[in-house]
């Protein structure tokens, strides 16, 4: 926005219009009792007035007080006027409280020198006070200052008339040139508030428009990730079964090992956009917290054991300080997600020395650290290493360290688990990131799980609902493995004729079917039919909308690409949860 020169106009762009408005209705309950109080000091200066007159002047002020108030607080919404008719208002409004409050000049007769320097003081101190109540608006604030300043000015001029200054000039002309300087310095300093006033809205102007691009930049990557995602995973979950049905076949040494090198590439491909996933869920709200008291010394174990291989590969000392027993109170599998992800970065980002994970009891809490001797965070970086996609000393985008998603992730679970999340470090010196859980004495015994059942999966018929003919083949090889019946459909209408003609005990469907069909759809179809029919929905979509509307549906989602354990688990326990009548076996 240009230099604002115009502050003495009435057609003001309309947004530095509209915002005075605003602003000035914002302030316009604010000014009443400053207004009250300084009328109060007047009319105690001048008691010895006559009531009648001070009563007057002081319902007068009232009465001018009342209506600016109401009608600066109707006019922004006054649209039908145009905006320099409303602005005119406001030089108007300021005029007449102007005009009232300069009417105080009545009690000058009855007041001494020194009364009529503090009345002078007062109205000087009301003049600037203006400057910020008026956001510094030229027109309404000459408006109130003339009729205010002015009267004083003259009084002051009258009275000293008849003296003669040891100068040159009279005293009389020193004082109007004394009020002129002030006048003039106030109408100064008004203008150049306003000044201010416009910048900063042009700048919350341009910060807005920055943030609205940032916000719809933002929606479309996710849009763009959801949709790629789903793109990929379709043909990456048809891979995956169909190479977990192939080792599932006799076959030859040589081409057992290609099968499973095939199986471990997709397990990492479908790792990666898990991180993806992880993203998505917490961004959508459907990650639930399930606190409990659990063993810090076992997580911490299971999380060192794990990577040991990978730090030996990289030559480099991977050491777990931990008392035991260290208890804690928090959600175990997002803590453990936590915690992982924290190591694996440690461990991408060192080449020597060694990665250290400890716990140390701190009073009714302990404090986890995960601390590397890598290449460290330089200072201007650290607050950007949280970031989607953002990796420290990765130009050429190893794909070995991975999408650069392992802190983001653990910085959107942290503020889920409602921990402090602390990072230290500096370039070349290594990183150390910590946290602090709340410790607890003892742990309840574990409950008795020898009742625990599996699910035969032989004979079981299970329709699966899918569009995609790849997806339905892959997912019927697999199961016939397992000895299950398999039907197929494409669609709700489809799946809900097959299962008419044979019962099925599980259905597997897709979320996002042809056309307005989806898979929450396709279950209520189906649930119309067979009440309590075990259902499992199975999706390649991430967009927070999707996940959001599959966790509200309580319908257990699977994401594609699935890996044959975790479906068959997942169909094993519905089955189980339902109660179904398929063999039970130890």
């Amino acid at each position: 926005m240009a230099e604002p020169l115009g502050f003495w106009r009435s057609d003001l762009p309309p947004g530095v219009a509209n915002e005075l408005l605003a602003f000035l209705e914002r302030q316009a309950p604010k000014i009443v009792p400053g207004v009250m109080l300084v009328c109060l000091m007047i009319t105690f200066l001048a008691r010895k007035a006559p009531p009648w007159l001070t009563t007057g002047w002081l319902a007068l002020v009232i009465a001018a007080a009342v209506v600016r108030l109401i009608v600066i607080r109707r006019l922004p919404r006054l649209a039908s006027i145009p905006l320099s008719t409303r602005l005119n208002i406001v030089a108007a409004i300021a005029g007449l409280n102007g005009v009232v409050h300069g009417l105080c000049i009545v009690f000058w007769p009855y007041l001494s020198d020194l009364q009529r320097a503090l009345l002078t003081l007062i109205v000087l101190g009301s003049c600037s006070i203006a400057i910020v109540a008026g956001a510094g608006y030229l027109r309404a604030y000459i408006a109130y200052l003339a009729p205010m300043l002015g009267p004083v000015a003259v009084a002051w001029t009258l009275a000293m008339n008849t003296q003669t200054s040891d100068g040159y000039l009279p005293d009389s002309v020193t004082a109007l040139v004394i009020f002129a300087a002030t006048a003039a310095q106030l109408i100064i300093l008004a203008r150049d508030t306003f000044r201010g006033f416009c910048r900063a809205y042009d700048s919350r102007q341009r910060l807005r428009a920055a943030l609205d691009s940032a916000e719809a930049a933002n929606r479309a990557k996710t849009r763009f990730l959801a949709s790629a995602s789903h793109d990929l995973r379709q043909p990456m979950h048809t891979l995956s079964l169909f190479a977990e049905a192939l080792l599932m076949q006799k076959l030859e040494p040589e081409s057992r090992a290609i099968a499973r090198r095939i199986d471990e590439a997709l397990q990492t491909l479908g790792a990666e956009l898990d991180a993806l996933l992880d993203i998505s869920k917490l961004d959508a709200g459907v990650v639930p917290v399930r606190e409990s008291d659990f063993s810090l010394t076992r997580v911490l174990k299971r999380i060192v054991n794990d990577f040991e291989s990978t730090a030996r590969q990289k030559g480099l000392a991977l050491c777990l300080e931990c008392p035991t027993p260290a208890n804690v109170r928090s959600d175990p599998a997002l803590l453990e997600r936590v915690i992982r992800n924290l190591v694996d970065n440690a461990l991408k980002y060192t080449d020597r020395g060694h990665v250290r994970v400890s716990a140390v009891a701190c009073g009714t809490e302990y404090e986890v650290v995960v601390e590397d001797t890598g290449v460290g965070i330089p200072a201007h970086e650290q607050d950007r290493v949280f970031d989607e996609f953002y990796q420290v000393d990765n130009p050429h985008r190893d794909r070995a360290q991975g999408l650069g998603l392992g802190l983001s992730i653990v910085k959107r679970l942290t503020g889920l688990l409602d921990l402090s999340l602390q990072m230290q470090s500096s370039a070349g010196a290594g990183t150390r990131f910590q946290l602090r859980l709340p410790s607890v004495k003892a742990l309840r015994p574990p409950e008795d799980d020898a009742g625990a059942r599996t699910v035969d999966l032989r004979g079981l018929n299970v329709l699966v609902v899918d569009d995609e003919e790849g997806v339905q083949l892959a997912v019927q090889t697999l199961l016939a493995g397992f000895g299950c019946q398999t039907t197929l459909a494409a669609c709700t209408s489809e799946a809900v004729e097959r299962a008419s003609a044979v019962r099925p005990d599980i259905v597997l469907v897709d979320l996002r079917l042809p056309g307005s069909d989806d898979g929450i759809t396709a279950i209520g179809a189906l649930r119309n039919v067979y009440p309590g029919l075990p259902a499992l929905l199975v999706s390649a979509d991430t967009a927070p909308s999707r996940l959001r509307q599959a966790h509200d549906a309580g319908v257990r989602l699977l994401h594609k690409p699935v890996s044959a354990k975790a479906l068959t688990q997942a169909i094993q326990q519905e089955i189980g949860d339902r109660g179904e009548r398929h063999a039970v076996v130890s």
